[in-house]
């Protein structure tokens, strides 16, 4: 065998760089080879690009499946070409362009939808595609627009309105100045009104720090409803009862004021002296007890009077039994 050092150097150059401009392209077209290609290509027409590019990316269902890979103009409306793996596409797929950033950066937005599957060989119709509005062009049109105005001549039709609104009739300028009153006012409340939504953002704010005691709160509060609706019946009867109750006892009354007229003015007399003797009763009471203990006991054993009389037969101190 002959070796690697005898063999023809220029041969070996010659393949090495072959091998070499193969690898370059190669790593160029990654995208058309199988297993670490970007997967199937598919087509969608749209009436504008709304500022989508290239590398942007193809979402579906919030997920990266893919990018667009180019945008063609062809005749009246745009051909977007998109380049997407791993994902499953029904029939009637539809394709959004929407905004991914609040700068104008957009994505491809796919929602599957339909039986089978999408023909890479079909675009998706204009009908089943949108695109949103860009707002950042219009600000830039409107920074251009306001950037070629004429101040001077503006300022002179100011001039020629205020003229004309000058020899106008009294309701018209009592409209203006209302207008201007109420503007002067505004503006000279612009500290309250910014300390007012300062405030409604803090009340807003604690809210959403409480958002869980609230639902636990509301959850509790339906229980409570719930609890009510369920007793309403006995509840209903409670109030009817005692409507009743208090109808009757409004009647009893009235039939027997005669009698109970003497019985309160009586009660009342008894209520007074159990006033006037307050302090008696009060030393009363403690005394009593002890005499109340006694007794209960002489007459805690049935038909028996339990009790003794101590010294009664010995009045001289001699020994008991000496009578």
């Amino acid at each position: 065998m002959t070796p690697f050092r005898e063999k023809n150097k220029t041969v070996i150059g010659f393949v090495g760089i072959a091998a070499i401009l193969t690898l370059l392209v190669g790593s160029f077209k990654t995208d058309a080879m199988p297993f670490i290609g970007c997967g199937e290509e598919y087509k969608a027409d749209f009436t504008e690009a709304a500022g989508l590019q290239k590398l942007d990316e193809v979402r579906v269902a919030g997920v990266k499946v893919g990018k667009v890979t180019g945008i063609e103009l062809a005749g009246d409306h745009i051909v977007v070409t998109m380049c997407i793996k791993g994902a499953d596409l029904g029939a009637l797929t539809r394709a959004d362009i929407k905004i991914k950033t609040v700068l104008g950066r957009k994505y491809m937005a796919l929602t599957s939808a339909g039986d089978g599957s999408l023909d890479p060989d079909k675009t998706i119709p204009s009908t089943r595609t949108s695109s949103p509005f860009d707002v950042s062009p219009a600000f830039q049109q409107l920074a251009r627009t306001v950037g070629g105005v004429d101040t001077a001549q503006l300022a002179k039709s100011f001039t020629v309105l205020a003229d004309d609104f000058r020899n106008s009739s009294k309701n018209v300028r009592a409209s203006l100045e209302g207008l201007s009153r109420l503007s002067a006012t505004i503006a000279s409340r612009d500290d309250k009104l910014r300390q007012l939504l300062t405030r409604a953002q803090g009340v807003t704010d604690v809210l959403a720090s409480r958002d869980e005691d609230l639902v636990v709160f509301l959850k509790e509060a339906d229980l409570v409803l719930k609890e009510v609706t369920a007793r309403r019946a006995a509840i209903h009867r409670l109030l009817v009862t005692t409507t009743e109750l208090s109808e009757q006892l409004t009647a009893l009354v009235r039939e027997n004021r005669a009698e109970l007229a003497p019985a309160l003015r009586h009660l009342r007399a008894v209520s007074a002296v159990l006033k006037k003797n307050e302090q008696n009763l009060d030393l009363a009471l403690p005394r009593m007890a002890s005499f109340v203990r006694l007794f209960a006991n002489n007459l805690g054993n049935g038909r028996w009077f339990d009790t003794y009389v101590y010294n009664l037969t010995n009045p001289s101190g001699f020994g008991p039994g000496s009578f």
